[in-house]
C-alpha cells in the first residue's frame, strides 16, 4: 500500500515555504540533469525563487521561527526520557540554520538586482517564447557551453539562497512531526471537522494510491476544516463524488 499525501497550509507564512520547498525540489531536479533545455528551466525556476522569497521578510521570520523551536527544546535536555543524541543532532542543525540565514546578506531579489545580464533573460523569460536565439544571443551561446559550467554558474547564483532553503526544510520538518493523526471517513464524498478553537498551520491528508481517482479539495478557518472530493471526468472540470471515502487526516502545529 503507498499513500499519497496532499497538504493544506492555514496561513499565508506556510504557504510562502511550501512554495519554496517545490520550487527548491524542482530545481534541484532540474539542475542535476545534462540538457541546455532542463537548465533552462532551472534558471527560470531560480527566478520563481526570487518572487516567492522576496514578497516578505522571509529570512527574518525564519530565524524568529528557528529561535523559539530552539528555546522550546533547550528544556528537554533536562529529561531523561528524551533520547539526548538525537534531540542534540536536532538542536544543532537548528543552530546551524540560523548562522546560515544570519551570514545571508541582503534580500532575494538582490541576486537580480546586482546580475544585468540575469534580468535581461528574466525580462524575456517571461514573454511566451522570449528567449530565442535572436532575442538573447548571449544566453543561447551560454547554453551551448559544456553541462558542467552551465551548472556551475547556476550553483554560483543559488548559492545565496540555500540558506533560505535549509531554514525552510528545517522549519516543515518540525511542523510536520508536531501533528495529530487519525483514520476518518468522507461520508457521500464529504468531510468535515470542528476545530474547537485550536490553532493550526498545516492540514495532510493521505490517501491510499488506490483512491487515486478521488481528489481531495480542502479549504479551513479557525472554526472548521472541510475535505471534498472530487474526480475528474476527462476534460471537464472536476465533478463531486457520492461515495464513501476512508483517509488518514493529519493536522499540524508547533
Amino acid at each position: 500500500m503507498h499513500l499519497i499525501l496532499y497538504e493544506y497550509p492555514f496561513n499565508e507564512r506556510i504557504r510562502t515555504l511550501l512554495r519554496l520547498e517545490d520550487l527548491f525540489d524542482r530545481l534541484e531536479y532540474f539542475l542535476g540533469q545534462d540538457h541546455a533545455h532542463q537548465h533552462h528551466v532551472a534558471l527560470t525556476t531560480l527566478f520563481e525563487i526570487i518572487d516567492v522569497a522576496g514578497r516578505a521578510d522571509l529570512k527574518t521570520d525564519l530565524i524568529k521561527e528557528l529561535e523559539r523551536q530552539r528555546q522550546a527544546l533547550a528544556p528537554l535536555r533536562a529529561s531523561p526520557q528524551i533520547d539526548q543524541e538525537a534531540l542534540d543532532a536536532i538542536i544543532g542543525e537548528i543552530e546551524q540554520g540560523i548562522a546560515m540565514l544570519n551570514q545571508t546578506v541582503g534580500k532575494a531579489g538582490q541576486l537580480l538586482a546586482d546580475n544585468e545580464w540575469l534580468t535581461s533573460i528574466r525580462s524575456r523569460a517571461i514573454i511566451p517564447g522570449g528567449t530565442c536565439e535572436f532575442d538573447l544571443p548571449a544566453y543561447y551561446a551560454w547554453q551551448h557551453r559544456p553541462a558542467e559550467d552551465r551548472r556551475a554558474d547556476i550553483l554560483k547564483w543559488v548559492r545565496p539562497l540555500l540558506s533560505l532553503r535549509m531554514g525552510t526544510t528545517i522549519v516543515l520538518r518540525l511542523l510536520r512531526e508536531a501533528g495529530q493523526s487519525g483514520k476518518v471517513i468522507a461520508t457521500g464524498g464529504s468531510y468535515q471537522q470542528m476545530l474547537s478553537g485550536r490553532s493550526y498551520q498545516l492540514m495532510q491528508v493521505y490517501l491510499d494510491d488506490s483512491l487515486l481517482a478521488f481528489i481531495p479539495e480542502m479549504s479551513a478557518n479557525k472554526y472548521m476544516l472541510w475535505v471534498r472530493f472530487t474526480q475528474q471526468d476527462g476534460d471537464l472540470r472536476p465533478r463531486s463524488v457520492d461515495a464513501d471515502i476512508p483517509f488518514l487526516l493529519k493536522l499540524c502545529n508547533f
